[in-house]
Order: structure tokens, then C-alpha cells, then sequence
């Protein structure tokens, strides 16, 4: 359904993002961000059935500036090498990969006509917390168990957009004492927590819960269509 393009970030950067077309007049858009896996077969399956529900869905490669084409599975080999890209990615300084993030909301406002939702998975769930804190043209954010996303410093920001947030109770991650006091200090944040590990919402990982993954898809699915209007 989807294919590459190329954005171009603030500073002039060449940002690869896939994209994914629905039928007829998107009904708005989301972008969607990579867990630290890149642009694997799952995120771009996730790009796809935002599509599906009408939504052009944009999902850029936030590896790019320090590894190009990053695209693995989910073996402790592939989490150990996605771990180090991401770490180089957050020592980047400047605006870092926000800037590229910037672009991919410019590019789907742009080429929807509509309102920009913003959806990231573990690492990408910290990157759309701090999106809908400190970016522009977002309508809503939904952040599942976002990695980081309970440190102090992420708990003092403040969002500019209504945001939705999805953990899991085992996640060894995402403690859950964290978990309480993000809920705690947002009150205005619709948090769910779930019985069930991190990665629930993907298929391709041992800690993948359908059950879990619907629930929250349909919660996610109707918080769009409220926000994104």
C-alpha cells in the first residue's frame, strides 16, 4: 500500500519516511513513530491500517541521521544494535530528530489537508510525548509504553495537544510505580494500563497480546476520530 519518500527537515536534512495512501480523501493523518527496530515490516504493517481507516500515515526513519536503512527484527541481537542507534540518536545535538519529526507533521498536514495525529511505539512513544510537548500542527499524540517517557524529566513536560497513553502492568521497562506518578502529575492524559508485557501491540514479539492489542487499537482508533475531526 505504502512507499517511500523523501522529507527534507528545518536544517535541510533528507529525512526517508513511508507513507501510506487511504482510498478517496483522507479523513486527516497520523504519523507514526518506530519503535528502535526502524522502519520494520511491523511499523509500516501499523502505516498501512491507518490507511486503512483513512488517514494518510506517515512514519520517517528517526534512525536516519546516524545509520541509514535500519530495518530489523526483534532478536536480543537486533534489540542490543537498535539500542546503540538509538542512543546516538539522543546524543545528537541541537533539535536532533525532532526537527525530522517536525517534517513529517508538515508533509502529512500538507498532503491530507486535514489535522495531524501523532502514534509511537516504545522509543517512538517517548519521541511522541516529547512531539506533543514541543512541536507544532499536532491535534492529539498516543504514546504506547513509551521507554523513558517516567523519568522526572519527561513527567515536567507539558503537552500541547490532548494525548492517550497506553502501558502494560508487567512491563519491567516501565515500572509501574512510574507509570502512576505520569497519570498523577497529567490528570488531563487518558492513560490505560493493560494486563500485559511491553511490545503487547506487536505481532512479531513473544509479548504480543491480541486481546490487549485490539482493546487499545479501538480506544486509539476512536480517540483519532474525536481529535483529528
Amino acid at each position: 500500500m505504502g512507499q517511500f519518500i523523501t522529507l527534507n527537515a528545518a536544517d535541510g536534512f533528507a529525512v526517508p519516511a513511508y507513507v501510506a495512501q487511504p482510498e478517496g480523501q483522507p479523513r486527516g493523518a497520523v504519523v507514526v513513530l518506530q519503535e528502535i527496530f526502524g522502519v520494520n515490516s511491523h511499523i509500516r504493517a501499523v502505516t498501512d491500517r491507518f490507511a486503512e481507516q483513512g488517514y494518510l500515515a506517515v512514519a520517517p526513519a528517526t534512525f536516519q541521521r546516524v545509520k541509514r536503512g535500519v530495518d530489523l527484527g526483534y532478536t536480543e541481537g537486533d534489540r542490543n544494535e537498535g539500542f546503540d542507534y538509538k542512543t546516538a540518536v539522543d546524543a545528537l545535538p541541537g533539535a536532533g530528530v525532532l526537527q525530522d519529526i517536525q517534517a513529517a507533521i508538515d508533509h502529512a498536514a500538507q498532503a491530507s489537508g486535514g489535522k495531524v495525529g501523532i502514534v509511537g511505539f516504545c522509543w517512538g512513544g517517548l519521541l511522541t510525548w516529547r512531539a506533543a510537548c514541543t512541536l507544532n500542527n499536532l491535534s492529539a499524540a498516543i504514546v504506547y509504553y513509551g521507554g523513558g517517557i517516567t523519568a522526572k524529566e519527561e513527567i515536567a513536560r507539558q503537552p500541547q495537544c490532548p494525548v492517550m497513553a497506553h502501558f502494560g502492568d508487567q512491563d519491567h521497562w516501565i515500572p509501574l510505580e512510574g507509570v502512576h506518578a505520569f497519570a498523577k502529575a497529567h490528570p488531563a492524559v487518558d492513560v490505560h494500563v493493560y494486563k500485559a508485557n511491553h511490545g503487547f501491540n506487536c505481532d512479531q514479539r513473544g509479548s504480543y497480546n491480541e486481546a490487549v492489542a485490539k482493546l487499545a487499537r479501538e480506544r486509539s482508533l476512536a480517540f483519532f476520530a474525536e481529535k483529528l475531526a
